[in-house]
């Protein structure tokens, strides 16, 4: 089933070279930004990681990792990250960060089982941030001033690609509305999690949603989060309207990690207990890794929103259907 949708009346913002150059600007001042917004060090990061080391991100825990042999390491079996969720904690550990610093790095992945439409690839590419935190910070209001910080370092940027680019008209809201999802929920009951984001986003143009995971009132989730790294309590997505598409729109999954104690009742409640015996989740079970808090934010999403493409093809390269390319080819949309 085809799920790209071309709006009516749509023109490509920019073209070759100047999408080129626009993509790069969005994302070489994004990152500055963010460095400086949450105190962050650049550091290198694996395209890969050993199955049995429990450090992939098992995401909703039914996407298949993307996984290869190693003649050269028979032990071991690669897995193409899904994200660095658990990684960067034990990064953090390894390089001797201390609180209120932390760390920032380019995040490729393949989603292999990835539903695609205007906003969805099967490539990935997003920053992925961590920072250690105090146990003072693991509450609510930590959480949203971090949110506010990098909604700001968003709508500066959008700013200064708008003076770079004066054909471009998109402005971002910087006043953050905070829901919970269960609030959400008794809002619109009657809708799915997705009709209710873009329902409440059509008056509130910025949204963090939070407390993604859990499971509501009605028996159901808004969303699927695995459960050892987001404890669901302090954790949500940053949402922004988008006025193309008319739609919600994610640009980063992020929240203060599980302690000690939320890793060991969230492996209950999802009845992953066997997860305990993966190095990763020893340590934390055992207190050897730092507290922290971290997320990622879309990269070709971000330069999709500021640009105001309506496809992220149009600023990424990845494989499509036929279908897509036809519909994309028919309304003159050009697909990296």
């Amino acid at each position: 089933m085809n799920n790209c949708y071309i709006p009516q009346g749509y023109r490509t913002p920019l073209y070759g070279y100047d999408m080129q150059r626009a993509i790069e600007f969005v994302k070489s001042s994004f990152q500055e930004n963010l460095k400086f917004a949450l105190n962050l060090r650049r550091v290198s990061a694996p395209l890969f990681v050993d199955r049995h080391s429990g450090l992939n991100d098992n995401l909703n825990g039914v996407e298949r990792p993307v996984s290869f042999d190693i003649p050269a390491v028979p032990a071991a079996t690669g897995e193409v990250v899904h994200s660095l969720a658990k990684w960067k904690r034990l990064a953090l550990k390894r390089y001797g960060f201390y609180p209120g610093n932390g760390l920032y790095t380019d995040m490729n992945a393949i989603r292999r089982d990835e539903s695609l439409d205007n906003i969805h690839s099967v490539y990935v590419d997003q920053w992925d941030w961590e920072k250690v935190i105090t146990p003072e910070d693991r509450n609510e209001d930590y959480l949203k001033y971090t949110v506010r910080s990098i909604v700001g370092a968003v709508c500066d940027t959008c700013d200064a690609l708008r003076r770079a680019f004066p054909q471009l008209n998109v402005k971002l809201e910087r006043e953050v509305r905070f829901i919970t999802t269960q609030e959400l929920e008794d809002l619109y009951p009657a809708l799915t999690p997705q009709e209710r984001e873009t329902a409440f986003l059509r008056e509130h143009k910025t949204v963090f949603l939070m407390q993604i995971g859990k499971t509501l009132r009605s028996g159901s989730r808004h969303d699927g989060r695995a459960p050892d790294y987001d404890d669901w309590e302090l954790n949500g997505d940053i949402l922004m309207w988008n006025s193309v598409l008319e739609r919600a729109f994610e640009i980063s999954s992020m929240g203060i990690r599980v302690n000690e104690e939320s890793l060991a009742r969230q492996l209950e409640l999802a009845g992953c207990q066997d997860r305990r015996d993966l190095p990763f989740h020893r340590m934390l079970l055992e207190g050897q890794l730092p507290l922290t808090m971290g997320g990622g934010i879309g990269q070709s999403r971000l330069c999709m929103l500021m640009i105001g493409c309506c496809h992220i093809g149009e600023v990424q390269v990845s494989l499509w259907d036929q279908e897509t390319l036809d519909v994309c080819a028919r309304a003159g949309v050009h697909l990296l």
